[in-house]
């Protein structure tokens, strides 16, 4: 599992205690909340693909560090 992923996790589980993370495989994990799926956040090299409403959002790690994606992820998921 890559760290950028693990920091990802750890930094989404401080902020969003409601919802829980499903282990998908190493390098994807799901946010579920109330057993519905919400978010599913895959690990590719240079990049990480997250799934919202059957979108694909892609990511450069670069440029977006964990905490930039945990926030934009914290602001999605409070709206709902």
């Amino acid at each position: 599992m890559s760290d950028y992923i693990n920091q990802l996790k750890t930094q989404l589980m401080a902020k969003l205690p409601e919802y829980k993370i499903m282990v998908k495989s190493p390098s994807v994990f799901a946010l579920v909340k109330d057993n519905k799926i919400y978010a599913i956040i895959k690990d590719q090299g240079d990049y990480v693909i997250v799934t919202i409403a059957g979108k694909d959002y892609k990511y450069d790690k670069w440029y977006t560090k964990p905490e930039h994606l945990t926030t934009v992820l914290v602001n999605y998921l409070k709206g709902k």
